[in-house]
């Protein structure tokens, strides 16, 4: 970045450290926090979109969609997020990759499954080997939200679900009474309301996910924990002309700097949140605000 780090061997103290923390593979640590931040950003709505599915599905009165419902947020939920994360993922490529090999070359002579190899035709391939490395990435990344999203939605939905349990009773009832359908009452009772139980839930399922960002390396994608190991390593390729002692200790302790400060200020945000719901609501949070305002 700098002029004077065209010569890296000349280079000592905080003008060495100065050309070190500045090269292309530090700015793509840098970029990682990014890419965490929009995994983040993406996920947590579509989770909920997932979670609010499911939850409507097993509160159904229609036995095959609430046994849907509930199977999908018992079974995910079952399930270790490491082991369904590494499994998923290679699931869902090579069944995409299946779908395409038989549109696009259905005159392959060979099988698909060969012992242990998958073998597609070129064609077939997700995405194609001739793709830019751009289309590689942004695969990957699109294919760790979608997983994320079906893990944290699951958990999401069994939230949700207590959330909706949670309203009384007795207001659906007058809601009926009062001509509404089931679908109304739901939708003006039910849905605006649920948000208050849900809240707490959902806020600690926020932290939760937060911390599970790491996973993406397990993933391929090159977030901050990759970088983290690349970079602070003792011997790595990754730094031939800066080569330096193991510094990973102060590598994680960014991260986990970043972490901590990110969660913080996420409490701080739903604490708020939750006082804005709070008022006027029949519940400790809302009679506590009543009596703190008289």
């Amino acid at each position: 970045m700098f002029d004077f780090c065209a010569e890296p061997d000349t280079l000592e103290g905080l003008t060495w450290l100065a050309c070190y923390l500045t090269t292309g593979k530090h700015f793509a640590f840098y970029n990682a926090f990014g890419t965490v931040l929009m995994l983040l950003a993406v996920t947590a709505p579509a989770a909920l979109a997932f979670g609010f599915a499911g939850a409507t599905a097993a509160r159904s009165a229609l036995p095959p969609l609430r046994w849907l419902g509930k199977g999908y947020i018992a079974v995910v939920r079952g399930v270790p997020d490491i082991a369904f994360f590494l499994f998923f993922v290679i699931a869902l490529d090579q069944g995409l990759e299946w779908l395409r090999h038989h549109a696009l070359c259905p005159d392959w002579p060979d099988a698909v499954r060969q012992g242990t190899d998958f073998i597609v035709c070129p064609q077939a391939k997700l995405p194609l080997g001739t793709a830019p490395q751009w289309v590689h990435e942004l695969y990957g990344f699109a294919t760790a939200v979608f997983t994320f999203a079906i893990v944290f939605g699951a958990f999401a939905a069994n939230v949700l679900f207590g959330a909706m349990q949670a309203v009384p009773r007795s207001q659906i009832e007058t809601a009926e009474a009062y001509g509404m359908s089931r679908r109304q009452a739901f939708r003006r009772i039910v849905v605006p309301q649920m948000w208050l139980y849900a809240l707490p839930g959902l806020g600690n399922l926020w932290m939760i996910l937060i911390k599970a960002t790491p996973l993406l390396f397990l993933l391929g994608v090159e977030d901050v924990v990759y970088w983290a190991r690349e970079l602070g390593a003792a011997k790595t390729a990754r730094f031939s002309d800066y080569p330096h002692p193991d510094w990973r200790m102060w590598y994680f302790l960014a991260l986990l700097i970043f972490y901590l400060a990110f969660t913080r200020v996420s409490e701080i945000v739903i604490g708020r949140l939750t006082s804005r719901l709070s008022h006027g609501q029949a519940t400790a949070g809302g009679e506590k605000l009543r009596k703190a305002a008289a």
